[in-house]
């Protein structure tokens, strides 16, 4: 038998932009288009003017999501694959989970696939956490037999031991995802596909999760993980690939292609101030970040006792309900320092932001973090009911460097923080 559980070779994956598509992922898609040609027909027969539509049709565009992708991945092997938002990793796990089919190139897998790139993938939500994890294994092409001699295992992993006769629509994203992700791990796929669905979980579950997949590789069965995270990379995979704009950048030792994303990322990032293209079809959008000094000049290099500012231009379109912000701090490495988001504060600010343009700043106090280099990393989610869905992901949008020239040790403190310590004498 092959060694190979994964060949890819010349893929592409091609989209049309503007509402005219030639191809239709999915039976929505397909409907979708349907019903406009049905009116589009019923427009002509009413002798209807169509010049403003053929004029749209002409200049609709196309963009590669991806192009020319090869690789091959072995049996066992536990390869991770980073790159900034929008650089096609998403596009890639689709085409290998058979969701989506290629515009060009071959894939071979050599497998069952199992596949988590959101949450509740492949759930129905009117049916029971036990209804489902029967129907993922069906879908799988296991017996009733194999699966019920993995239920109990499923449900103790998920921890959703009182909820498993209830309906997941119910369930909250972090039981979505910790049930879809059990049931993804356990009904013993030869290949194991994650994104970063994960960061939704708490951290306990993170390090269960990765603790999970190292085991799944350690029984010879094949894993690809996509994640913004480099320490969980770094931790659970030998092998590494770099997407770039569709393409393969780099492959090989996880240590070396993390470093050189890393400082691609650094430069690219724009370090103490990005803007963002404007998408009009985001309801809600980040627009300009700065990393500003409490004099409110533009830098990246501060001081551990002065602040470091992190302002946001945020532009809102349409009310979002539920809406809150994640910010994330990490060393080059990929080692995360500290998270934060929007509810620290005891109440939520962007959950009532008007339509129009707003400035958000968020403040890391001096004496706080040690000296370094870091990069910040944002994220806005709006949380529904019990669901939560990604409403702007612009990623690493910038960096900072501080020092510590300003007290006794400086920059011969060790550690991550630079927390200077009363020593009391009663």
């Amino acid at each position: 038998m092959s060694d190979i559980a994964i060949r890819v070779e010349n893929l592409g994956k091609q989209y049309k932009i503007g509402r005219l598509q030639q191809r239709h992922d999915t039976l929505r898609d397909q409907i979708s288009d349907f019903r406009f040609q049905i009116s589009d027909l019923v427009k002509r027969r009413n002798g209807h003017n169509h010049k403003s539509e053929i004029i749209n049709q002409k200049s609709s565009d196309s963009i590669w999501a991806l192009r020319d992708v090869s690789f091959e991945v072995k049996r066992g092997e536990v390869v991770g694959i980073i790159g900034r938002n929008g650089a096609g990793k998403s596009t890639l796990l689709k085409i290998l989970s058979r969701i989506t089919e290629p515009t060009t190139g071959t894939v071979d897998l050599y497998g069952r696939v199992a596949s988590l790139l959101e949450v509740g993938t492949g759930f129905h939500p009117e049916l029971t956490g036990r209804e489902n994890i029967f129907l993922n294994g069906a879908i799988l092409g296991m017996r009733k037999a194999e699966i019920e001699k993995k239920f109990d295992e499923i449900v103790a992993f998920a921890e959703v031991e009182k909820f498993i006769d209830t309906p997941v629509k119910r369930y909250s994203s972090g039981m979505y995802v910790r049930l879809a992700f059990a049931v993804a791990a356990h009904l013993e796929p030869e290949i194991l596909v994650v994104d970063e669905v994960l960061a939704v979980g708490d951290a306990a579950f993170q390090k269960k999760c990765l603790g999970k997949m190292g085991d799944v590789a350690k029984e010879g069965r094949t894993v690809l993980f996509v994640s913004h995270n480099m320490g969980a990379i770094r931790q659970l995979c030998r092998s590494c690939m770099w997407v770039h704009e569709g393409t393969i950048r780099q492959e090989g030792d996880v240590t070396e292609v993390i470093e050189d994303y890393l400082k691609s990322e650094d430069t690219s990032a724009g370090a103490s101030e990005k803007y963002f293209a404007q998408d009009l079809e985001k309801e809600f959008q980040l627009c300009r970040v700065r990393m500003m000094n409490q004099k409110n000049l533009i830098t990246r290099n501060f001081q551990c006792d002065e602040p470091v500012i992190i302002a946001l231009t945020c532009q809102v379109r349409n009310k979002v309900p539920g809406l809150y912000g994640y910010l994330q701090l990490s060393k080059l490495d990929g080692t995360i320092v500290m998270v934060s988001d929007s509810y620290d504060g005891g109440m939520n600010p962007l959950g009532a932001l008007s339509i129009g343009t707003h400035e958000i700043s968020i403040v890391i106090p001096p004496r706080n973090l040690g000296h370094g280099d870091y990069q910040v990393y944002l994220n806005f989610t709006s949380r529904q009911g019990l669901r939560a869905f990604n409403i702007d992901s612009p990623g690493v949008v910038g960096s900072f460097s501080l020092s510590d020239t300003r007290s006794r040790r400086g920059d011969r403190r060790p550690g991550f923080f630079s927390t200077l310590l009363d020593w009391n004498v009663d």
